[in-house]
């Protein structure tokens, strides 16, 4: 089974890549952006067996010991 975490900064906390990349956007002439955020996509295969209710805790497992930093971050879980 395919999953994807989606992970990216909670709102209100500050984001210096997300600023650097809306200021080099700027730079290049795409004016048009007025803000960025960076995130992180983790793409995982897991191995067969589990069901999907049992891939996803497991996936959130992962999540909260590992793949996010859920004070600043929040994650979401998409399985394929």
């Amino acid at each position: 089974m395919r999953v994807k975490v989606h992970v990216s900064l909670k709102p209100g906390v500050l984001d210096p890549q997300g600023k650097a990349v809306g200021d080099a956007l700027g730079r290049l002439g795409f004016g048009e952006v007025g803000g960025v955020r960076v995130g992180k996509t983790i793409e995982l295969e897991l191995k067969d067996g589990l069901s999907r209710a049992d891939a996803e805790k497991r996936v959130k497992e992962m999540c909260e010991t590992l793949l996010a930093n859920t004070v600043v971050e929040r994650y979401s879980i998409e399985l394929a």
